[in-house]
């Protein structure tokens, strides 16, 4: 009878046990972020712990850990936790919840060592060329993880607007075709998770972002990208998004507070109009509706003003950083949020980072406008404003390239005067070598077809990119004449697939054996031209001088004080002769120059002849 009493007890007790566990297990369903690192220069920690009646619980931590902060809202499912890390060595804290002075149930939370020099890692500058690749689009490396029986869209390459199958593994795959390139930095578009009904591949309407799209593949393929990448001695950038989420992400379902996205009493979306931030003439509700408007219908605009997102936007950044060892940012639709939060948001990365660069997505076509947003920019100083924004994106000289080089016949305002009026307004910019300059993306028209697929002005194209300041952009595929016509096809016939990225493609693109004739002659002088670009050093910091064009030819100068190098272009449809008496003061004494593509040598001595629609890169002697 004892024997029985016993086991009846035992077994009690394990059912007890069992139950505590299903609970405890089942009361936790989210801790953000999952894990952090030791020896951060900003102590503080906000820890958002998810799971049913959280909130009603007390919350205390281990190895006497400082709790500064307990942060409650009107939904009982959360509770933000702040704790003090200083000084604290990597280690596995638990975090206890009670009730009634009872523990209901404990988290383990991990404090991981970072790496050596971890502050310190050098980012991307003007001695980079970056390639911009849409994954979905560039090469499927595991055909296995095309879909996933955990998000809603499944592969389809036949549906144009479908998920194709691209991945990490495919961009590991075909590394050293893009180092190759002369390429030494990758800029990918988001590969978080995004879990649309639709129109899924572009992942900028993200549903998770702490954790990378399954068919993309994982958070550790992430990482061991960009492992693989510093073998190579590349970088790796990740775009970052601050302004919206997707309709799909978690917390859409349950949201943590009714002010963590903007929201109207009627859905407003964002009229696109940026003028209005720094318009001094603007009506509030202009204002209002710019910043908190949604971008789309089915991208939620986070309040960057309620301090628990900042906190939580600002801390997933630094996460992802620390734990792919990431390079750099680009940031998507920089300045649809609130510009002081923004600042605050920049300023708290490069706190920890100093070297750290961001780029941020600041789509106006003025000078003055774009100025205003870089970091430092007296522009922006006389609304006492400093974004603490590293780069900007020159959208003002993209809009003019694929229209100057265009235009055979030039007049006062139009050809070549485009570049020298673009750069004319440089005195704006607090650092123009840290200005991202490029020709399209993934949002613009293909610059192969706005040419035509005229392979001299696409030449034309990449040589200004090559050789002006800032840092240059090439976008996936153009370098092998890809084009595409957003106007007819829409955004996804400006991302179509890169050929020989999936098995059975009759072309492959990403072998020299596999190229055609076309592709080759495109991919060879964009090797060459970016292959000598990034060993030299007065086209990356070096100080420029330009003369105004005439007759539709365009020269400008850049030098160090050991190199010099002679940029001269001819957009004419005919042969042009450039007498060269008018740049005695930089070329000086130097007789000739060697051009870097052809090899020939050209007599500086009374004028250099042109061949049309053709520039000379010339490396002074």
């Amino acid at each position: 009878m004892n024997n029985l009493k016993n086991n009846h007890s035992i077994y009690k007790i394990i059912l007890f046990v069992l139950l505590f566990s299903a609970s405890a297990k089942a009361q936790i369903q989210k801790v953000e972020p999952p894990f952090w690192y030791a020896g951060m220069k900003n102590p503080e920690l906000q820890i958002m712990f998810y799971g049913k009646n959280i909130a009603q619980y007390e919350a205390s931590v281990s190895n006497n850990v400082v709790i500064k902060n307990v942060e409650k809202t009107e939904n009982p499912n959360y509770l933000f936790v702040t704790i003090d890390t200083q000084n604290l060595k990597a280690s596995e804290l638990v975090f206890s919840f009670k009730t009634k002075n009872k523990v209901a149930f404990t988290q383990k939370y991990s404090l991981k060592e970072r790496r050596a020099n971890s502050a310190d890692r050098k980012s991307y500058d003007a001695s980079d060329l970056i390639y911009l690749i849409m994954p979905d689009r560039f090469a499927n490396g595991n055909p296995k993880n095309d879909s996933d029986a955990s998000l809603t869209e499944k592969g389809n390459r036949q549906d144009p607007s479908g998920r194709h199958g691209g991945d990490i593994e495919g961009i590991i795959k075909n590394l050293d075709y893009i180092s190759s390139l002369g390429a030494t930095t990758i800029w990918s578009t988001p590969l978080c998770e995004d879990n649309d009904k639709q129109h899924s591949y572009h992942t900028y309407g993200q549903s998770d972002v702490y954790k990378i799209d399954p068919r993309y593949g994982t958070n550790d393929d992430y990482a061991r990208l960009s492992a693989e990448m510093h073998k190579k001695d590349m970088k790796l950038v990740m775009d970052y998004v601050t302004n919206h989420w997707g309709i799909t992400h978690w917390m859409m379902k349950d949201i943590p507070t009714k002010t963590w996205f903007n929201q109207f009493e009627t859905f407003t979306q964002t009229h696109h109009r940026r003028e209005v931030i720094t318009d001094i003439h603007a009506s509030k509700i202009d204002q209002e509706v710019c910043v908190d408007g949604w971008f789309v219908p089915s991208m939620p605009d986070l309040n960057l003003r309620n301090p628990l997102v900042a906190k939580y936007l600002t801390q997933n950044a630094i996460w992802w950083i620390e734990f792919a060892n990431l390079d750099g940012f680009r940031v998507d639709t920089y300045n649809y949020s609130d510009q002081t939060a923004m600042a605050n948001w920049a300023k708290s990365i490069t706190n920890e980072y100093p070297n750290f660069n961001i780029v941020g997505e600041i789509w106006m076509h003025n000078q003055a406008n774009l100025a205003y947003w870089q970091k430092d920019s007296k522009i922006g100083a006389i609304e006492n404003y400093n974004s603490n924004l590293p780069s900007v994106m020159d959208f003002t000289l993209q809009s003019q390239i694929t229209s100057a080089f265009s235009e055979d016949t030039p007049n006062w305002d139009s050809g070549l005067i485009k570049f020298y009026n673009n750069f004319a307004m440089d005195f704006l910019y607090p650092n123009t070598n840290n200005i991202l300059v490029f020709a399209e993306n993934h949002d613009t028209d293909r610059m192969n077809d706005k040419f035509k697929y005229d392979l001299p002005k696409y030449k034309l194209a990449m040589t200004l990119l090559a050789t002006v300041r800032g840092i240059p952009q090439v976008y996936y595929g153009s370098e092998i004449g890809m084009g595409g016509d957003k106007g007819k096809g829409g955004d996804a016939d400006i991302r179509q697939d890169f050929p020989g990225g999936w098995a059975g493609d009759k072309n492959n693109a990403f072998t020299k054996e596999g190229r055609t004739a076309e592709q080759a002659a495109y991919f060879d002088f964009t090797s060459k031209l970016f292959t000598w670009r990034k060993s030299n050093e007065a086209v990356h910091f070096g100080k420029m001088t330009h003369y105004i064009p005439e007759n539709n030819t365009y020269v400008y100068f850049r030098y160090t004080d050991a190199k010099t190098v002679m940029v001269v272009f001819n957009n004419n449809v005919k042969e042009q002769v450039v007498k060269t008496n008018r740049f005695k003061e930089n070329i000086k004494n130097f007789k000739s120059g060697k051009d870097v593509i052809s090899g020939k040598t050209f007599d500086l001595a009374t004028e250099i002849t042109l061949e049309p629609k053709s520039a000379l890169v010339l490396e002074l002697e």
